[in-house]
């Protein structure tokens, strides 16, 4: 195994972007060689925290470095056509989640990973969170025996700023935020159930933020510009983004191939920012309260009763050190042994894929007044090559 440091670019130098530092370790492994970003200040900004990189305004002009791999953390529409050229040029690519922003866009990388060879890799750093595999491993122990029912519910707080004031509201660059954000709680689903969405059906519509009048473009803004916990309450937020056209509460219903059933739950003006998330299965139920270190995953599956505080089981949720409660750094730790080494890894493309495919059906069906939405099935062929651990037959 070479021991030479793997040399990493990194295309989009927005906030996300930061994950990829995660895998700068000079002499340690691998290292951020080249940085990409239309934006001259965001190139300049970097350019201060990793002098020793070579700055470019195109993607493009990167795929000729000969690069161990690329971090993609671009806004949602530009993950698809730069991995597609990055995984034509042999550079293996981690593409911040989603995939895509339609099932179309997810099975075209796909297939250029499969026509390449080159490896893909998708951040889908929920996985890695310990609150997750908290849950995980309960229902692999069998506390709450067969799952049979998955509900989430996304507070996704904040009073807007985070998700209405810029490139996320608009949905010829997210579709929705049903998808954009929901692909993460929509993958966690799938994974604890151990199934796939085959047919969606949807209401949601933009309750709150579509009356409010106060418009500003933020293009040449970062995001700490305008993100404030002092904006509260909802309604008294100004200068939301000029194109404001994607729903601010949704709410899904999915059918799973395995024939459990979820439903997603997501409101964009609570005043707490958290999720939740409730299993059922044959033998008992478990939920998480609170998603960070700390915080408990209850179970109750003894016996029957009302109303009772005192779950039969209580887990805490560990701590780790690093963004997301520590799924970051163990994210791209991950991707960075796949690069060197491949081998099985907790995300998947065909996961990726179908948390991108049930929420784009859940959008279209949300937008067509609740008519159920069937998933198109992804190529037997792409599913054994990516199961397989993305090697040749």
């Amino acid at each position: 195994m070479s021991t030479e440091d793997l040399r990493f670019g990194v295309v989009g130098l927005g906030a996300r972007s930061k994950i990829a530092r995660h895998a700068h370790l000079p002499g340690a492994g691998s290292r951020l060689v080249a940085v990409c970003d239309p934006s001259e200040v965001q190139r300049k900004a970097t350019l201060d925290e990793l002098p020793d990189a070579t700055a470019y305004a195109d993607h493009r002009e990167m795929l000729d470095l000969k690069l161990d791999g690329v971090f993609l953390t671009t806004p949602d529409d530009l993950h698809e056509d730069p991995a597609i050229d990055f995984l034509r040029a042999g550079v293996p690519v981690f593409v911040e989640k989603p995939l895509a922003i339609t099932t179309s866009g997810c099975d075209r990388v796909l297939q250029a990973a499969y026509e390449s060879g080159a490896r893909l890799y998708v951040g889908h750093n929920m996985r890695h969170m310990p609150v997750v595999l908290t849950m995980r491993d309960l229902i692999a122990s069998g506390a709450i025996g067969e799952v049979k029912a998955i509900w989430c519910r996304h507070f996704v707080g904040h009073g807007g700023d985070f998700y209405f004031k810029d490139w996320h509201a608009d949905r010829r660059r997210t579709t929705s935020l049903l998808l954009q954000k929901g692909a993460h709680d929509i993958d966690v689903m799938h994974w604890l159930a151990g199934g796939y969405t085959t047919r969606a059906n949807a209401f949601g519509g933009l309750t709150v933020y579509g009356g409010i009048e106060d418009r500003m473009d933020r293009s040449g803004e970062r995001f700490a510009d305008f993100v404030s916990e002092d904006n509260w309450p909802p309604l008294s937020q100004t200068g939301m983004a000029p194109v404001m056209d994607v729903e601010d509460l949704s709410m899904a219903n999915l059918q799973l191939d395995n024939g459990v059933y979820l439903t997603y739950q997501q409101c964009h003006y609570t005043p707490d920012y958290w999720r939740n998330y409730t299993v059922i299965g044959t033998a008992g139920r478990l939920e998480n309260f609170g998603d960070g270190p700390g915080d408990t995953v209850k179970v109750w599956n003894s016996r029957r009763s009302g109303y009772r505080e005192d779950a039969d089981q209580v887990v805490e949720i560990p701590a780790a050190e690093g963004g997301h409660a520590g799924a970051d750094p163990r994210l791209v730790a991950e991707f960075v042994r796949f690069v060197r080494d491949g081998g099985a890894t907790l995300t998947s493309p065909v996961a990726a894929r179908a948390a991108v495919a049930a929420g784009y059906a859940a959008t279209t069906s949300l937008r067509a007044n609740g008519t159920p939405i069937d998933v198109p099935a992804l190529d037997p062929a792409l599913v054994e090559y990516f199961d397989r651990g993305q090697t040749a037959s």
